[in-house]
């Protein structure tokens, strides 16, 4: 058998040349000098080459002396002194020892092994594990096939004669090419002490790597002093888990589980469940409820066409999400959420059942709504044409709904809304596009519903007596008559650039007819009837590049005219002299893509009776996170002109970005969300990474100021190699 030390590679002594023995055999002779003659030895079938300046040899034993050469099989020993036993394949070496295989060499102060099984001992060893882990280590044992272990050892992954970073350890154990562990770990950067370890376990393979993840350290002033951990189990190559541990030295400990999954036939998703116990600390007043966190995402196909979506965004306290979660956007969360989903499409069908909690909190009131939908079922049909040669396609919408609907308190008191109905809809439809420049569509549709409760007449308490009702609506649209013009741009470059203008006017008329018994349907937002006029204009710019057509820039208008107000949406607003206005908001958006790049959002919305703006928004992206350089900006802004209160008023205005600098060896993130209206920093975040050869140097800073106590948090962390840094269950904005 050969010798596999320990799966490793190491480096011969440097200037050290092993003699080649000859091909023929010399017949091994006893106690007498060899003079630099090698001799060769028959052991159990096979050879033991030995060239030495003296040796001698007694019964099973040959004791050699002075620039020592063994050669069995594929393993070469060189040493100062070596006793070999030629029966048990035993061999002792001290003096300058280099023990070499096919692909690894390591170097000793004396060795004590077997040539057959390859387990052994040596002492003050160095050496190097796979291509570029470098160690040093008092002594080194094998116990088992790829497995060793270490004693008074020190490992790194750099190559300088005094290392940028090394572990040092009382003891550890290494499994080729897999990974090195070890216990009472000292990371030294230089030679100054970082952190301490009782365990550590660091990864060999490039792949995903079962280990701890490199720690992360941080202050904040109402959390005091913070330690993240993380641990990554690599289950199989289809599911992995990453647990992780938060300390936070003034509020208390929290930990989480992420596992993600990734199964034949589609089945796919991941779990995340976070738990936090508070810190009991009377001076601050009693001690909060422990919080939790359960995020969840499964998607599953099922036998017969259906396919099953779950998902679940819940957390038991907003409080907790908005004072302990990094992540500015989803700190401000005001949702939860919990929805089983399971569908089925076939020929000209559609089924669906859905099961569904949804809350929105508002912090103002202290108080949540919420709906509940248990079940909705639904059962639709796509367009399929009646004739062969008649414009006229039928299809239909079926459902069964039963719901809730009210605040939290109102549920407590068992007040909320609720009902269940029964709907079915068929539609008949007639396209025309026989005229290139204009395209109509019109629809005929019925509307059946039966309302398990409604309210009793002229009062708003619910009552178990059904409602039926029946109508109808007529709609029709229109798009055109369609204006172009194509221009030659030269500046666009590239072969015949053309430039392709597309106006695009467009109506819609809806009439719904009145519904009888309307006020005593029980609904969550309110009834309302739709008769009205839609109409607006889109511009489109469309670019062409070779054969490849693309849309650049996209500019539209848009309103829609109530002609039954009362009974509109905007029935719930009243103008000063106490009547519905008829015109909704004129809404403007605008789309511009000049690259695949560079992008424009921009949409906004005019109160025309009290002639002011309602809404504006704007998003603009240049590069992406990818790119050496990239930058990201939003603004917002939004009143109820409807009411005078600041209570509905938003005005703010965001900007992130990030950088590349090669020449620093630095990655950079920065951040701020800034509140226009009331003239205050919400947030404002800086990250950076500087890359410093074998090591990566991460550190936060990030400012808090929409929190109860505003606060400042400090974070840092060390990136080794093959071992990624820490990213808490909690955490923001991150560089990967």
């Amino acid at each position: 058998m050969s010798l596999a030390i320990w799966g490793m590679t190491y480096l011969p002594a440097a200037g050290l040349c092993a003699p080649e023995i000859p091909e023929a055999s010399i017949s091994p002779s006893r106690s007498r000098p060899s003079q630099q003659l090698p001799q060769t030895f028959e052991a159990g079938g096979e050879l033991i080459h030995i060239l030495a300046r003296t040796w001698e040899k007694v019964k099973d034993r040959v004791y050699a002396m002075g620039s020592v050469d063994v050669r069995y099989k594929n393993i070469r020993l060189f040493a100062d002194r070596v006793e070999v036993d030629t029966k048990t394949k035993d061999v002792y070496a001290e003096g300058n020892v280099v023990l070499q295989s096919p692909d690894e060499v390591v170097t000793a102060a004396s060795i004590s092994f077997n040539m057959d099984s390859a387990r052994g001992k040596l002492d003050r060893v160095q050496g190097r594990i796979q291509p570029n882990f470098f160690y040093e280590a008092g002594t080194l044992e094998r116990k088992a096939e790829d497995v060793y272990s270490f004693t008074k050892s020190t490992f790194t992954s750099c190559t300088q004669p005094v290392p940028r970073w090394n572990f040092s350890c009382s003891r550890a154990n290494f499994k080729k090419n897999d990974y090195v562990e070890m216990w009472n770990a000292v990371l030294k950067i230089k030679k100054v002490p970082v952190f301490y370890l009782p365990y550590f376990r660091y990864p060999l393979d490039s792949q995903r790597s079962t280990g701890f993840l490199m720690p992360q350290v941080g202050f904040s002033g109402p959390k005091g002093f913070t330690y993240t951990q993380s641990f990554f189990w690599a289950i199989a190559r289809n599911m992995d888990a990453t647990f992780n541990l938060d300390y936070y030295s003034a509020r208390g400990v929290g930990g989480g589980v992420e596992y993600r999954y990734l199964f034949g036939g589609g089945v796919n998703g991941e779990a995340r469940l976070y738990y936090f116990i508070f810190k009991n600390d009377p001076a601050k007043g009693p001690k909060p409820d422990n919080a939790f966190i359960l995020r969840l995402n499964h998607n599953q196909p099922l036998p017969y066409g259906f396919g099953l979506v779950a998902s679940i965004d819940y957390q038991k306290s907003f409080d907790f999400l908005r004072e302990f979660d990094n992540n500015y956007r989803r700190a401000l969360m005001a949702n939860r959420s919990q929805q089983v989903y399971l569908s089925r499409s076939w020929s000209h069908y559609n089924f669906s059942i859905r099961g569904s909690v949804f809350e929105t909190f508002f912090t103002q009131y202290d108080s949540s709504i919420k709906t509940i939908y248990l079940p909705q079922v639904s059962l639709n049909s796509f367009r399929v044409k009646l004739a062969e040669k008649l414009p006229f396609y039928f299809s239909f919408a079926s459902s069964f709904n039963r719901w809730q609907y009210g605040w939290q308190s109102e549920y407590d008191a068992g007040k909320q809304r609720k009902s269940q109905s029964i709907g079915f809809s068929p539609t008949l439809s007639m396209p025309f596009s026989a005229i290139p420049w204009l395209t109509v569509n019109g629809n005929l549709t019925g509307n059946l519903a039966y309302y398990a409760q409604s309210y009793a007449p002229n009062t708003r308490r619910a009552i178990d007596e059904p409602v039926l009702n029946a109508n109808y609506v007529i709609s029709a649209e229109a798009v055109g008559p369609v204006f172009y013009k194509i221009y030659q741009a030269g500046w666009l470059g590239g072969d015949d650039p053309r430039l392709k203008h597309v106006i695009e006017p467009f109506f819609s008329y809806q009439y719904d007819s009145p519904v009888a018994n309307a006020d005593r349907i029980i609904t969550a937002y309110g009834f309302f009837r739709y008769h009205q006029l839609s109409y607006g204009i889109t511009n489109r710019f469309i670019i062409k590049q070779g054969e490849m057509p693309r849309e650049v820039f996209t500019w539209g208008l848009s309103q829609v005219f109530y002609l039954a107000p009362e009974q509109s949406p905007l029935s719930v607003y009243k103008l000063e002299d106490g009547t519905v206005p008829r015109f909704s908001d004129i809404s403007s958006y605008m789309r511009f893509y000049p690259g695949r790049k560079y992008s424009l959002d921009f949409s906004a919305g005019y109160n025309t009776y009290y002639k002011t703006l309602s809404s504006v928004r704007l998003s603009a992206n240049l590069n992406s996170a990818a790119d050496p350089f990239y930058l990201r900006l939003s603004w917002f802004k939004s009143m109820n002109p409807w009411y005078k209160s600041v209570l509905w008023d938003r005005h703010q205005i965001g900007l992130s970005g990030g950088a590349k600098i090669p020449w620093l060896s630095l990655d950079a993130l920065a951040e701020i969300d800034f509140n226009i209206a009331e003239r205050k920093m919400l947030y404002s975040g800086v990250s950076l990474v500087y890359h410093y050869q074998c090591l990566d140097f991460k550190a936060d800073m990030r400012i808090f100021n929409f929190r109860d106590k505003p606060e400042t948090q400090f974070k840092v962390s060390i990136g080794l190699g093959n071992i990624g840094k820490t990213t808490d269950f909690l955490g923001g904005m991150e560089i990967k």
